[in-house]
């Protein structure tokens, strides 16, 4: 008994020294029924999310009304029909406040998302064609456009794998 307590002593001094930084970063989040709060979407390397890519990927999409509140820090958001493959319930964390005017917001182009909330990009025409020319070797370079981009959103990938595609 007096190794148990002893661990517990060292763990709660831990724990101590620990609570004022984790107080620091903590907002205390709360929302009522009928707000209205953006979802954060985490991103993944590779895929294209709701029409950007890369480091312009949006972290956060919505804006969602809260239909209904599930214990201290759950919440069940109102999804269009398009992400219905999605659990409506979200963690407190995955929430952000919606501060401007819902309806002045431009609603997303219709893409097929996955329960991930993602989807991937798909090569529609190859524009152009490169050759770079390095110290000790040629690196064959196409313009790619992609399917859910204009012309400007095009982007050089490496020519092997897109020819498989």
């Amino acid at each position: 008994m007096e190794k148990v307590q002893l661990i517990r002593d060292r763990l709660k001094i831990a724990q101590s020294r620990q609570k004022p930084y984790v107080d620091v970063r903590r907002r205390e989040l709360e929302f009522q029924v009928d707000d209205w709060v953006f979802l954060k979407v985490s991103p993944m390397k590779g895929v294209m999310r709701f029409g950007k890519k890369g480091k312009l990927n949006l972290r956060y999409v919505g804006p969602y009304r809260i239909s209904k509140r599930i214990g201290k820090v759950a919440y069940e958001l109102e999804l269009p029909a398009d992400l219905a493959a999605v659990h409506p319930v979200f963690h407190i964390s995955l929430l952000k406040k919606c501060v401007d005017d819902p309806a002045s917001v431009v609603p997303l182009e219709s893409v097929a998302v996955k329960d991930s909330l993602t989807y991937e990009k798909i090569p529609v025409e190859i524009l152009d064609r490169q050759v770079r020319r390095l110290r000790n070797k040629k690196v064959a370079s196409v313009k790619v456009l992609w399917r859910s981009q204009s012309v400007e959103g095009a982007t050089w990938e490496a020519e092997a794998p897109m020819k498989s595609k």
